[in-house]
């Protein structure tokens, strides 16, 4: 291999495609290699055989669960929101008319035993049964504010500057002053705004300033409003994963080989190598190396530049029925809040079915899925398990979380983080733009024209 590239992508998992597929609409002369035979690494979808196999051995799936083909399971299952960084990236490179997507159908929250519908708006939290009457006023007077703010408007922030209070001055917290909380609200009503639909995984952004929190809620709030469904969320039709002509990973490879990327499965031992001073000089397989100035890659190719930071247990469940309590939505999200299950990491459910065609007529997928502080998922994931009901069939499995440790302006060596235990996007684009800003020295800018992803051309075809 004479020629050099801009930048080797090694691994084809999600982070790896949207990766290429930006650095190729950039101009880069990018050459995409995987040492499996297959698009998705740790995020592909299997059929019901694979899944079979890789859990259970040799044996054949049961008849009873119908046809293997007709399943699609994402083994790093991911709702994007609809106004999110995801579907901006979508639009901002036009990959938006390789797929196919439909609503989600619910976004709810566990609490003190029970799980509800997360209230969103002022309107939603005057009805919800999640909250007293006197917190339901409080709370719709605090959706109020944030439904009005706008950033550039200071007649908007009420005399808070959101830049420099925390969001527990805003928000309430019992250990911060009553008389030094503008809304004052409760412990179990502030766990669901943070995590539910602030999506935060710790309680730290109580202690950061204010205006990302209010963001993050605005977010939820108009990805709710922009399809009229019953969550702020979308998903791919046939899943994330390598369906012909479907699925965000074959997307994102089809948008880099568009714009002249090279793709190459099944290249064997694919090893990263570097010069005399550690910089970046190609990759070797089967004996040819390719010249690079770069390489991006997951951790599973560079394992001596990666630390072990942590692990995510998860419970794979098919099952004949929605989950109890959902309103009967063939596809939802669940958050089960740290402090709800007296634990340090907070727990999702993440449900999907033949509604998205990922599984046969009247089958449901759902997962369980949560930082391990244990040694044994079974045990740990049973809070969110039980909300399941009965399942025809449950695989459990633990799977290790990498960071890079290496300094890649250095070595020119951009390594993503492993997925973690979250059941939508938000913390994986996060990564991916602060890798695209490392490799290229610039922002990406994704101020796009969403309604460009209108419902017949992009997302939400119901």
């Amino acid at each position: 291999m004479d020629e050099e590239y801009d930048v080797i992508v090694l691994g084809t998992g999600l982070k790896e495609c949207i990766l290429s597929g930006l650095l190729s609409v950039d101009g880069l002369k990018v050459l995409h290699m995987d040492k499996n035979d297959y698009y998705g690494g740790e995020s592909s979808s299997l059929v019901l055989n694979q899944l079979w196999k890789r859990f259970k051995g040799d044996e054949d799936a049961p008849e009873s669960l119908g046809k293997t083909k007709e399943y699609n399971v994402d083994m790093i299952p991911k709702f994007m929101m609809a106004n999110g960084l995801l579907v901006r990236a979508l639009i901002h490179t036009d990959v938006t008319k390789y797929l196919n997507f439909k609503a989600v159908d619910g976004s709810f929250v566990y609490n003190k035993g029970k799980i509800y519908k997360v209230p969103a708006t002022d309107v939603e939290a005057l009805k919800s049964t999640l909250m007293g009457l006197f917190e339901k006023r409080r709370a719709r007077k605090f959706f109020i504010y944030v439904q009005d703010f706008e950033e550039n408007d200071p007649k908007s922030h009420e005399g808070l500057d959101l830049n420099t209070i925390p969001a527990k001055e805003l928000i309430g917290y019992t250990p911060f002053p009553l008389y030094l909380q503008k809304y004052g609200l409760e412990d179990d009503t502030i766990d669901f705004i943070g995590h539910a639909l602030a999506l935060y995984t710790s309680d730290s952004y109580l202690e950061m300033p204010a205006i990302d929190f209010v963001k993050k809620i605005r977010l939820y709030a108009e990805s709710l409003a922009r399809f009229e469904s019953g969550s702020p969320y979308i998903y791919p039709m046939y899943g994330l994963g390598e369906l012909p002509q479907s699925g965000v990973v074959q997307a994102f490879a089809r948008l880099s080989a568009v714009y002249g990327g090279t793709y190459m499965l099944n290249k064997p031992e694919c090893k990263v190598e570097f010069d005399e001073s550690g910089k970046v000089l190609g990759v070797t397989s089967e004996g040819e190396t390719a010249k690079c100035k770069k390489v991006v890659c997951d951790p599973s190719y560079v394992p001596d530049k990666v630390n072990k930071v942590g692990k995510v247990a998860r419970a794979i469940c098919i099952m004949s029925h929605p989950i109890p309590d959902t309103n009967d939505c063939h596809s939802c999200q669940v958050i089960l809040p740290q402090k709800q299950l007296d634990r340090k990491s907070d727990m999702y459910l993440f449900c999907c079915s033949y509604a998205h065609n990922v599984a046969p007529q009247g089958k449901f997928i759902a997962f369980v899925t949560t930082e391990a502080e244990t040694d044994d998922p079974e045990s740990e994931l049973k809070p969110g398990v039980d909300l399941l009901g009965p399942v025809d069939e449950i695989f459990y499995e633990t799977y290790d979380r990498y960071e890079p440790t290496n300094d890649a302006e250095a070595d020119s060596c951009f390594i993503s983080t492993s997925y973690d235990a979250t059941t939508h996007f938000e913390t994986t684009m996060k990564d991916v733009l602060a890798m695209y800003t490392k490799i290229t020295g610039k922002e990406l800018d994704l101020t796009v024209d969403l309604s460009a992803a209108s419902a017949g051309a992009a997302v939400a075809e119901e």
